[in-house]
């Protein structure tokens, strides 16, 4: 398959290169940016005149649902949605039904997910057997299945040594250890902490769950060396804490969600269940730090944090809705949002969904996937086409998710998706949607 990209303003956040180019692909690759050869002659031909191509997004926080939680969310349904905003990569997490603690298991999900020819899927390997938080997983076994990391998922360690010997093992290997910042103990509430929660009556979470867990992360790696990705940071002070570990040369990367990156506490409004989200919605000035942190390079990647959720389970009381939303195809259009607002840019706004993702899954990408979020001549042809002046509603309805709950509908954002390219095949074409 031959594919040409005419007329389009190619930017490439990994180098900079922002320019209008033609963009030619064959055999899954990209041949060459700008000059096409004279007997090039491709199969198809998309004219992207008034369209920004950009690297394929890279999101490191999907859940697909399947298995075991299909009447959420199925391997088709959610692909679909990740090709149809833009979304060429992902990562899930391990609570599956079973948990992805066996290398069959993580065999099967990547198969039947290849077997779709859509988004690529890089699962996390369970860090303890089931989750349980008592015996380390076959680390060595699960990674050579295909696993990029090893996560508790929401799933906090109680034991600190379990963690601690985790990290020792991951060190060992040099894998990373994928975690979310939360205390077990003071990490039961589901509302930040603050007026709004005392004032609806909602049991509180404080700051203090994620900064004490970062404390005891943070020892744990200067004590083992290891690496360690944070997972949706939600508080300033948990941006402070990354920049301080940061400076000190600790090996960690981290991430926020696209739902703490926009929203407030003050959204959740008279106990609209669509908020009911983990982390949980803090204080503006929460928001704020974590916008700079983006800004700055503190906070490594956006994600969507996508989790599709039935209506049988969020058309409950706020407290007893299951958390969680869809945000797939919500991602480039809420971090363009964010580009313009904050005066980040376009080109800061696109790193934060390619390369800088695809730089934290750098040490466990295989050969074929080394050139992830880039756009390069002889680099894996996974491309994003879009409109950056085309506007468009949030519909739940319209979503192709199998889960229609999302904190922003009717949301109007840019950055409406046009094409979408996976190893050099259109896995989606809009007007063909």
């Amino acid at each position: 398959m031959k594919l040409l990209i005419k007329n389009g303003r190619v930017i490439n956040p990994a180098t900079g290169f922002d320019e209008h180019a033609d963009v030619a692909i064959a055999a899954g690759r990209i041949v060459s940016i700008g000059a096409v050869a004279a007997d090039f002659a491709p199969n198809k031909t998309i004219d992207a005149t008034g369209c920004v191509v950009a690297p394929g997004l890279v999101d490191l926080s999907v859940r697909l649902r399947e298995p075991g939680h299909e009447h959420e969310g199925m391997l088709a349904s959610e692909l679909a949605a990740a090709v149809a905003g833009g979304v060429t990569s992902l990562v899930c997490p391990p609570d599956t039904d079973p948990v992805l603690d066996e290398p069959g298991l993580v065999e099967m999900l990547k198969f039947r997910a290849e077997k779709l020819h859509q988004s690529r899927v890089f699962p996390l390997g369970a860090l303890t057997r089931g989750l349980q938080g008592v015996a380390l997983t076959e680390m060595v076994q699960l990674t050579e299945a295909g696993c990029v990391g090893f996560s508790q998922a929401e799933v906090p360690l109680e034991d600190t040594q379990v963690l601690m010997r985790a990290l020792q093992y991951a060190a060992s290997f040099d894998y990373t250890v994928w975690l979310r910042p939360q205390d077990m103990h003071l990490g039961k509430g589901v509302a930040a902490s603050g007026p709004l929660a005392t004032r609806l009556g909602l049991s509180g979470v404080p700051v203090a769950a994620e900064t004490i867990a970062l404390h005891t992360i943070f020892e744990l790696m200067r004590a083992t060396g290891a690496r360690v990705h944070l997972c949706r940071i939600s508080s300033a002070a948990g941006v402070a804490l990354v920049a301080q570990a940061k400076a000190d040369g600790l090996r960690v990367t981290c991430d926020v969600s696209i739902n703490s990156l926009h929203l407030t506490d003050t959204d959740i409004g008279y106990f609209d269940s669509r908020m009911r989200l983990e982390p949980p919605l803090r204080q503006q000035r929460d928001r704020a730090a974590l916008r700079q942190g983006l800004l700055d390079g503190t906070v490594d990647a956006l994600v969507s944090d996508h989790t599709p959720v039935d209506e049988d389970a969020k058309t409950l009381p706020f407290a007893e809705a299951e958390p969680g939303a869809t945000g797939l195809e919500l991602l480039l259009g809420l971090a363009c949002k964010w580009g313009d607002e904050s005066g980040a840019g376009l080109l800061r706004a696109l790193a934060v969904l390619t390369s800088e993702p695809a730089r934290v899954l750098e040490s466990s990408l295989g050969t074929l996937q080394a050139s992830a979020g880039q756009l390069v001549k002889g680099g894996v042809a996974d491309v994003c086409i879009f409109n950056p002046t085309s506007s468009w509603t949030v519909e739940p309805s319209a979503l192709r998710s199998q889960g229609k709950h999302t904190p922003f509908s009717g949301y109007e954002l840019p950055a409406r998706v046009c094409w979408t390219v996976v190893g050099g095949q259109v896995a989606y074409e809009a007007h063909a949607a």
